[in-house]
């Protein structure tokens, strides 16, 4: 009687010939479809501007638009990349595709970040029309007008006080609430949190409302000025006044608004983190409660502090919407951004609003390696 073990079938074997036929077909239409469906995506968005007017003022179409071309066409884009891949061989098919499906993510990137960095870097050393260039004239320009300076000085201030004070609230914030029970921590977290659903420029007119000024004789429509004349003094025009570093002051205040609750999440979690182990090491070695906070807690969220810290560091660096929409650079309060803006858009001179660019570029470069750098040490250490 024979058993299941007695026939031993031996597994099929693929003829190499067959592994590495390529299929022609689909690489045919593959390549024929890609070609195809990149043409007509450029074609659907860069004719954007000769639609016809009823059409652009249809919400509703360039929703469809957005959706059709933009989602249907980026599948259509992949399936047939994935078609013309399929059809090569197999050896040169499998090691080809995880480049080619990060070839749109890059070429993405590098039409959206690189080239515009380089054509920026170009037209820093031409004309205000950028039609022929002229050398370094742009950057003596800069470096040699007080605008610059003044504008470099803020925003130093501003890298000085807004990043190590968004930090240490958001710390401070973050213990406090988790020394809440479960409720009273998520509705703290989360009206602390609000501000930053707001954008820059919404918050900029809500704390314009804080800070307006009525004449002495009116009643004070301004929250700041209504306390003061409270106590029995004057109200002033806190945004214009001479000194721009307290104009400085009073906008960083909202950028501190805005960030502290988006320090606070981060870290928050990264406390909740810490092992409850090495905290009550600690209780029994006799530590307090504040060595634990600075010896213990401290070193363990490092990682997440600097993380934090050099993110509103590159924000500062790019700071526009607050300086525009409340002094849009009056008084001595101009930053690098805003000085750009206007020279870009209310002097026309593309030249020197470019060499501006390439100086905050070259400032913010330092800072993103550095940042890469412990966000690769920290990956190695876990």
């Amino acid at each position: 009687m024979s058993t299941a073990t007695d026939t031993v079938v031996a597994p099929q074997r693929r003829d190499p010939d067959d592994i590495n036929r390529a299929n022609v077909p689909k690489i045919v239409i593959g390549l024929f479809g890609l070609i195809l469906t990149a043409w007509a995506l450029g074609n659907l968005f860069l004719a954007f501007g000769y639609y016809p007017q009823w059409f652009l003022d249809n919400k509703i179409l360039i929703a469809a638009l957005a959706l059709i071309g933009g989602v249907g066409g980026a599948a259509l884009l992949f399936w047939f990349l994935n078609m013309f891949i399929e059809g090569l061989p197999n050896r040169l098919s499998q090691g080809i595709m995880p480049y080619a499906f990060l070839l749109p993510g890059f070429g993405l990137i590098a039409l959206m970040l690189i080239y515009p960095t380089i054509q920026t870097i170009n037209y820093s050393f031409a004309n205000a029309n950028s039609t022929e260039y002229v050398g370094l004239a742009n950057y003596k320009d800069i470096f040699g007008s007080k605008d610059f300076w003044n504008a470099i000085l803020n925003n130093l201030l501003w890298l000085a006080l807004v990043p190590a004070i968004t930090v240490a609230i958001g710390i401070i914030v973050a213990v406090l609430a988790d020394k809440l029970s479960a409720q009273g921590e998520k509705v703290s977290k989360s009206i602390i949190f609000l501000p930053m659903a707001i954008s820059f420029v919404g918050a900029s007119a809500i704390w314009n409302l804080v800070y307006a000024y009525s004449d002495k004789s009116q009643s004070q429509v301004g929250l700041l000025n209504a306390i003061v004349t409270k106590l029995g003094m004057d109200p002033k025009t806190w945004l214009q006044i001479s000194d721009g570093k307290l104009n400085s002051l009073l906008m960083m205040v909202i950028l501190i608004w805005l960030q502290v609750g988006f320090s606070m999440i981060l870290l928050s979690s990264a406390i909740k983190g810490v092992p409850d182990d090495t905290l009550e090491a600690a209780r029994i070695d006799g530590a307090s409660e504040l060595q634990i906070f600075f010896k213990v807690i401290i070193p363990q969220i490092r990682g997440t502090i600097v993380t934090v810290f050099i993110t509103v560091v590159i924000l500062v660096m790019k700071v526009f919407d607050i300086v525009y929409v409340l002094t849009n650079g009056r008084d001595n309060s101009d930053v690098i951004a805003n000085l750009f803006f206007n020279e870009m858009f209310a002097n026309s001179q593309a030249g020197r609003a470019s060499a501006i660019v390439v100086v905050l570029l070259i400032a913010v470069l330092p800072i993103l390696w550095y940042q890469v750098k412990t966000f690769r040490e920290e990956q190695m250490n876990r």
